[in-house]
């Protein structure tokens, strides 16, 4: 039988220079899935689970099995045995991954979605489970031709954020606070900040870490106010970071003011209302950014420090970005790799026009793909019907590269109340619907379906698509 491994050449910890930059790096160890889904082309496929740094003693993974038209024993079988609910992978001290097989014994017929979606659950080490806690793993061989999801965002608070594959299905969530800066893997040297958590950035117009650094209050953002020089360009245009792109020289690259954002909401709001973005602050730090061969070197520390922790992060070509997170002290993995999504449920950091552009944030929003190729653009029902749209309908002019071709386009946040004055409630645009092409070529069409609760609660998104 042939075989195919589900592999990372480049594992969840973009491993620092030595062991010294581990130690000042800290955190600790975190587990995940290599990659978030596959659709399976062969009869026995190997499916690897990464550790962010080599273990430290042997133990036991556990992970819960959830069967779509499959299973175990008849459309499939693993190595080592588990069952239609559970399976439980060994691993030993001293490596860096582990492994186990998978044996599709029946495929899938055309049109039947069928696959096994396997979540870690439990690690006896108490090693951190993060990133890709799930993967899918789909018996139809090509593109899926359709499907209808529900992503699990958090409710009103909106804590995670979930990538999707429409090819395969996959949903990859995580939390949005998971991660704090994000390291370009593509040729240019760029650094995003988390904009799902309204962080913002200002030069200190020097390249002393040792300075000591006052809190900026006008750094922080509200609806309106803030500086757009302080956010990322909102398109996702990687020239359009704020902090200014690393220079091979150093005195270029200066120490930056950074401004962690906001938690999300700890109370549920009023039924219609979203409470996103009103959680605690998340706190400041100082960052400085340098090349460190064909990676970066990422030297950190509290405001009122006169040392510095440093790290080094790597460039890794089969993802967008490589993540950090000041909380763990070390790379995370949030995306999963650039070819495997192509639209993110997520709040959002965008800019509005108030007379002047001003940073606003957005709960409810939808970006796509666009530093992986996936391209989107919108049509009105007012001109032909989700239903009657076909392939020859697609007019490839209208795609664009924005992240935000989908963006807060899909609904509205207020309705007239019984009184005659406006409600905060989310509203299901009926007149528009999306097309997006994928990195592969492959044309969909998507359609929001709902948004809120029968209770208008809000927090609670749900599409359909069809592959064209």
């Amino acid at each position: 039988m042939k075989k195919r491994i589900l592999f990372l050449s480049f594992l969840l910890l973009a491993i620092v220079a030595c062991s010294d930059d581990d130690n000042k790096s800290g955190g600790t160890t975190s587990i995940s899935f290599a990659t978030p889904s596959v659709n399976l082309t062969d009869e026995m496929t190997s499916v690897v689970i990464s550790f962010s740094k080599p273990t430290t003693s042997a133990g036991t993974i556990t992970i819960n099995v959830v069967e779509t038209e499959a299973d175990y024993g008849v459309d499939y079988t693993t190595v080592p045995a588990g069952s239609s609910s559970a399976l439980n992978v060994e691993f030993d001290s001293g490596v860096s991954q582990v492994s186990f097989d998978f044996n599709k014994l029946i495929p899938a017929i055309e049109g039947q979605i069928k696959n096994v979606e396997f979540t870690i659950t439990d690690v006896t080490t108490g090693y951190a489970i993060t990133g890709n806690t799930t993967t899918v793993l789909n018996f139809n061989e090509s593109a899926l031709v359709g499907n209808s999801l529900a992503p699990e965002v958090g409710g009103p608070n909106q804590s995670n954020q979930v990538y999707i594959d429409l090819s395969s299905g996959a949903m990859t969530t995580v939390p949005r606070i998971s991660w704090d800066l994000g390291f370009y893997s593509g040729s240019d040297f760029r650094v995003i900040l988390n904009n799902s958590v309204k962080m913002s950035a200002k030069s200190m117009g020097n390249i002393d870490m040792s300075t000591i650094v006052s809190e900026d209050s006008s750094m922080l953002i509200a609806q309106g106010a803030g500086s757009v020089e302080q956010v990322d360009n909102p398109s996702g245009i990687i020239t359009g970071t704020t902090i200014a792109e690393i220079s091979d020289n150093e005195e270029n690259n200066h120490v930056y003011l950074i401004n962690l954002g906001s938690s999300p909401a700890e109370n549920a709001p009023a039924l219609g209302s979203v409470a996103a973005d009103n959680g605690p602050h998340r706190g400041w730090k100082k960052v400085r950014i340098l090349k460190d061969g064909v990676g970066y070197k990422l030297q950190y520390a509290d405001l009122n420090a006169t040392t510095y922790n440093e790290v080094v992060i790597d460039k890794n070509s089969a993802y967008n970005f490589t993540f950090f997170s000041f909380t763990s002290n070390s790379t995370v993995t949030v995306e999963p790799e650039k070819d495997k999504w192509d639209i993110n449920f997520t709040t959002f950091t965008n800019v509005v026009n108030f007379g002047t552009p001003l940073p606003y944030f957005y709960p409810d929003f939808v970006t796509n793909n666009s530093r992986g190729g996936a391209m989107v653009y919108s049509v009105s029902t007012n001109d032909i019907s989700y239903e009657n749209f076909s392939l020859s309908n697609v007019d490839n002019s209208k795609f664009i590269e924005d992240q935000r071709g989908i963006g807060s386009s899909w609904r509205a946040t207020s309705a007239q109340g019984s009184d005659g004055f406006p409600v905060s409630q989310l509203v299901l645009k009926l007149d528009i619907f999306y097309v997006l092409k994928d990195s592969a070529g492959n044309i969909y069409k998507i359609k929001m379906t709902g948004g809120a609760l029968e209770n208008q609660e809000r927090g609670h998104p749900t599409f359909q698509y069809e592959l064209l």
